[in-house]
Parts: structure tokens; C-alpha cells; sequence
């Protein structure tokens, strides 16, 4: 897992199954980006706590290549992301 600060949002750019802590604390969920197919489920869950398994902001199910799902919404105690498998994504949040 690479994460970058850059001006107007971070990024973390995610590969595997390994539950990922993109940000701790308050934050704004911008978007998430497919890079390459995934067969089965990214969650995404408002959670400081990397053993939280229930997605509670959202779950992308079978997502293809290209796809990028806008969101802008907010989150109050992190933003955690869990893969099903071997993914190649890119989370964008502030």
C-alpha cells in the first residue's frame, strides 16, 4: 500500500486483501478508482479499527477495470478498505 499527501486530496493506492487504514480521524471520501478487475467486493467502512469487518459506508461488488466511483461523503473515525482479494485500486480522500 502506497500513501501519498498531495494538494487537494491523498491518495493510497491498495493491492491486496490486507485490511488498509487510507486515513485516521475525520475525512472526506472523494473517490475510488479500479485499475484493474476485481472478482468480488471492496468495502468500505467509517472505522479507526482495522479488525471492523462491516461496511458501513458502502460495497463494491464485481467492479471492472475503468471504473470510479465518485462519493464525497463524509467520515467521522477513519477510512478503512477491505478487498475480497488481489485488487489494484486507488482511494482518494482528504
Amino acid at each position: 500500500m502506497l500513501l501519498t499527501q498531495r494538494p487537494g486530496g491523498d491518495y493510497a493506492y491498495i493491492t491486496d486483501n490486507t485490511p488498509t487504514l487510507v486515513h485516521t480521524g475525520e475525512g472526506i471520501l472523494k473517490r475510488i478508482i479500479i485499475n484493474k478487475a476485481l472478482t468480488g467486493t471492496i468495502k468500505v467502512i467509517d472505522t479507526a479499527d482495522d479488525e471492523e469487518t462491516t461496511a458501513n459506508i458502502a460495497t463494491i461488488t464485481n467492479p471492472a477495470v475503468g471504473d470510479i466511483y465518485p462519493y464525497g461523503c463524509d467520515f467521522t473515525d477513519g477510512l478503512l478498505i477491505i478487498a475480497s482479494g488481489a485488487c489494484d485500486i486507488t482511494v482518494v480522500s482528504e
